[in-house]
Parts: C-alpha cells; sequence; structure tokens
C-alpha cells in the first residue's frame, strides 16, 4: 500500500487497492484511506448477525493494514445506521445478552483497534447498536437531519452499545435519564452543542466535508495522531465507556429480554402497531 496523499477530498476513491461488500458493507480502500459503508439503506443501514460479522472484519483487517493513515465509516441513504434489524427477530427467543456480547461489543472494539483516526459521517438516526458504532469512531460530523438518542422505550428494551456512558458523560445523569424515559432524539445541531458529535455541517455538505477532513488526516503526521488517539481513548476508558460497562448493559437487556414488555414492544415494532406495556 501507498503512503502518498489521498487526492482530491470531493470525490470518491480512486483506483483501489481494494474494493469488496460483504452483508450489506461496503469497503474501498485506495492508498491510504479507507471509506467504510453501511449499505443496506432500505432497512436504513439496520445491522443483523451477517452485517455485524463482516463489520467486525472488515475493520479489524483495517487494523491491521500497512501504510493504512484514515478511515471513514458512513452509512448509504438517509439515516447512518437505526440499530439492529430486529424485522425478523423471535422475541420470545431472542438472546439478547448473547447478541451483544458476542456480535455488538467485538464490533465496538474492533472499530477502536485501528490505530490511526476513525471518522464518521452521521446524517439521519444514529440509535441503538448506530449510536455506539458512531461513538466509537475518533471524529463524528454531523449533518442537521441527524437524529440521535435513546429509541429503546417503544421496544421495551434497554439502551446499549455504551449508550449509558455516552448520555451520562455528555449530558448529565438527569438529562439521560429524560432522554431515556420520553425517548427524545437531539438533531445535528443540538447534537453538536452538548459534545455528543464534534461538528454540525448541512445535510449536502456532510460527505464533501468528512472526506475532506479524511484526506486531510491522511496528509498529517500519522505517528503523533496515532500516539493522540492512544491517549484519548485510555483517558476515555476511565470515565466510563469500559468493558464492564458494557457487560452490565448486555445482562440488563438480557434481563428485560425476559419480560413481557419486551416480548409486546418487538411484535409491535414488527406488526406497525402501538405497544401495550403492563410492566411486566
Amino acid at each position: 500500500m501507498s503512503d502518498q496523499p489521498a487526492g482530491n477530498a470531493a470525490e470518491p476513491p480512486g483506483a483501489d487497492d481494494l474494493q469488496r461488500t460483504e452483508a450489506g458493507i461496503r469497503t474501498t480502500v485506495s492508498g491510504p484511506v479507507a471509506e467504510v459503508v453501511l449499505d443496506r439503506p432500505a432497512r436504513l443501514n439496520t445491522l443483523d448477525e451477517p452485517a455485524l460479522r463482516a463489520l467486525r472484519a472488515v475493520f479489524e483487517e483495517l487494523a491491521g493494514r500497512t501504510g493504512l493513515r484514515a478511515v471513514l465509516l458512513r452509512g448509504e441513504g438517509r439515516a447512518f445506521c437505526a440499530g439492529r434489524d430486529i424485522s425478523g427477530v423471535d422475541p420470545r427467543a431472542d438472546d439478547a445478552e448473547g447478541f451483544l456480547a458476542d456480535l455488538v461489543h467485538p464490533v465496538l472494539a474492533a472499530v477502536r483497534s485501528v490505530p490511526v483516526p476513525v471518522v464518521a459521517a452521521v446524517q439521519g438516526a444514529a440509535l441503538g447498536v448506530g449510536l455506539g458504532l458512531m461513538a466509537a469512531a475518533d471524529v463524528i460530523y454531523a449533518g442537521r437531519s441527524a437524529r440521535l438518542g435513546s429509541p429503546f422505550h417503544r421496544i421495551g428494551a434497554v439502551l446499549d452499545s455504551g449508550g449509558h456512558a455516552l448520555l451520562v458523560d455528555r449530558l448529565g445523569p438527569h438529562r439521560a435519564m429524560d432522554l431515556i424515559l420520553t425517548g427524545e432524539l437531539l438533531d445535528g445541531e443540538e447534537a453538536a452543542r452538548v459534545g455528543l458529535v464534534s461538528r454540525v455541517v448541512e445535510d449536502e455538505a456532510l460527505l464533501d466535508r468528512v472526506r475532506a477532513l479524511v484526506a486531510a488526516v491522511a496528509d498529517g503526521p500519522t505517528a503523533a495522531f496515532v500516539e493522540s488517539k492512544r491517549i484519548v481513548a485510555g483517558l476515555a476508558a476511565r470515565r466510563g465507556a469500559s468493558s464492564g460497562l458494557l457487560q452490565d448493559e448486555a445482562r440488563a437487556q438480557g434481563a428485560a429480554s425476559r419480560t413481557d414488555d419486551y416480548v409486546e414492544g418487538f411484535l409491535a415494532f414488527q406488526q406497525k402497531r402501538p405497544p401495550t406495556f403492563t410492566g411486566r
């Protein structure tokens, strides 16, 4: 792989060292820049087991790729990622704790394991797994259309993928609980104001701005950036986004999945009707 600059950031990567699509995950590597695209736009880039396995494999491969200097992570279409694809899930047989521990958590770890900066471009929904995936990036640019938060109250489930630590760290416990209880979603401007994302950008300019940033990072002092990323990651881990917190969320999700409300919430979502929760 070449260490030459990435070229015109306003254009998609050109002469590809790698181009592959698997399970709705599209990966392109051109010179020192990789672009990873969640490419299931008809399903708002929700992630099922094959997509999560493919995403983990992509980032684990990128973590060991010689000459890589920057990574762009984005979603195709109207959304970044609206979370887990529960359209075909039977909630009465769902191993929610295992799904998180075996599939989601390794993806988040794989994204963080890439030594060079990972920049996320977020448009539309970033919910559940999508919120955690977004937060695993080093820099996050969001379009004004972005919608971030916890919609889990609609399906009787628990916020997961590191969402508790993220909201409490950036918003404080009271605002975090307010968002969890109400399901209110923050737009890109509010998310930038409170520090959930790095910057807000006009929707139509988002991809060009992020590609320009990634190209600039790839032209920069990679070794210094790698050291800063390592230091920032260590500080962040001490503030709460630790494996222990992820395990606690997974256990809580497992407990929630054994309730009548979880089953009702999933079935109501799948049947496109309002849920009727009983508190059991």
